[in-house]
């Protein structure tokens, strides 16, 4: 299966903005969706490709605000564009990007953003020298969300005077 990361709109058969029932249903596509902890649903193949939907707060409660996607152990291939994004090193991943977005790494853990589409992908540490150890080598997981999904207030404040939305 491949999974196709299109950010800021979705991934997969997911789009940002679905209602609960939606989101469910596009899960099912694929398999069987389960609850995930409060406001979330996710589904897990057996391919270890995972997926993963949150909805807002407020008035958006029962919408898709951010969708994760989890590295597949096998077959599966996510992609961006022309980047299999868990197929590849982190930093190859990261060069290759870079064609196609402004990426730059976080400041609190060894992930990379494009805010502006709202790309983030996550590793839990980098072992870039180390092809053995995946969990640090690869990135691990896949978030698409709105642009504005992680701004601080004062960020929120200035994309709504700009004219923008708020995250959700």
């Amino acid at each position: 299966m491949e999974i196709v990361l299109d950010p800021p709109r979705g991934a997969g058969p997911l789009r940002l903005g679905m209602t609960a029932a939606e989101a469910r249903a596009a899960l099912e596509t694929l398999g069987v969706p389960s609850p995930a902890g409060r406001g979330e649903l996710s589904l897990h193949l057996g391919s270890g490709l995972g997926l993963s939907v949150g909805f807002g707060v407020g008035a958006t409660l029962d919408r898709v605000n951010a969708i994760e996607v989890w590295r597949p152990h096998e077959r599966d291939v996510v992609r961006f564009r022309d980047v299999d994004v868990f197929g590849a090193p982190a930093l190859e991943v990261v060069q290759r990007l870079r064609r196609h977005v402004a990426i730059a790494p976080n400041e609190d853990d060894d992930g990379f953003t494009a805010r502006e589409s709202y790309l983030a992908l996550w590793r839990p540490f980098a072992a870039d020298d180390d092809p053995d150890d995946a969990e640090g080598y690869f990135f691990q997981s896949a978030l698409i969300a709105r642009p504005g999904y992680d701004d601080t207030p004062a960020e929120a404040a200035a994309r709504l005077a700009a004219g923008g939305e708020p995250g959700y």
